[in-house]
């Protein structure tokens, strides 16, 4: 069976060559298969997202803006690692609860991936979340978050939305199809 294996590469020099709010555009010079290699990538510090899911056979989604891809995308929520000491599955809580509204009183992890390895260093943890309580919503919601849209998708019908690429939210797609899989088999 395939398995992703750990590589020390051995990095000569590394260069933040811009450094943004959330992440850094690092340059890097490394030894490979007898040659120096240069290679620019995001910096991320990863994320977690959450595949909600009810009794009745529904996902937990949101629409939420994206400017990159100019586009209203339906995900999953999901958000950073970016508070110190908290552990995945705590940010994923916190970040359902502040995205959705609802707590969860069962989590556990369902699957990471990598989103683009090729060019950044970003994983994604995705948490499996059940026995959901609505504790509402913060009342502040800034940026592309003041027009975000909760809803309750029927899990079938989301599977065939990715399927028919009308989901291209990685998280989201990456989520339900893993589940989908794991509930045949």
């Amino acid at each position: 069976m395939p398995k992703d294996q750990p590589f020390a590469a051995n990095v000569s020099s590394s260069e933040v060559v811009f450094e943004g709010m959330i992440w850094n555009v690092v340059s890097e010079r490394f030894a490979f298969a007898d040659e120096e290699l240069t290679r620019e990538f995001v910096q991320h510090p990863g994320a977690v997202a959450v595949l909600a899911l009810n009794n009745l056979g529904q996902v937990l989604m949101i629409r939420q803006y994206r400017h990159p891809v100019r586009e209203f995308l339906w995900e999953i929520p999901a958000g950073l690692l970016d508070v110190s000491g908290e552990s995945k599955a705590e940010a994923a809580i916190r970040e359902l609860v502040e995205e959705t509204g609802y707590q969860p009183q069962s989590i556990e992890p369902l699957i990471d991936f990598y989103t683009t390895p090729g060019g950044n260093s970003e994983m994604i943890s995705v948490f499996l979340a059940r026995d959901l309580t609505f504790v509402g919503r913060p009342a502040i919601q800034e940026g592309e978050e003041r027009e975000l849209v909760v809803d309750w998708i029927d899990f079938d019908d989301a599977v065939q939305s990715v399927l028919a690429s009308e989901i291209k939210s990685p998280s989201a797609a990456v989520a339900i199809m893993a589940y989908a899989l794991k509930q045949q088999g």
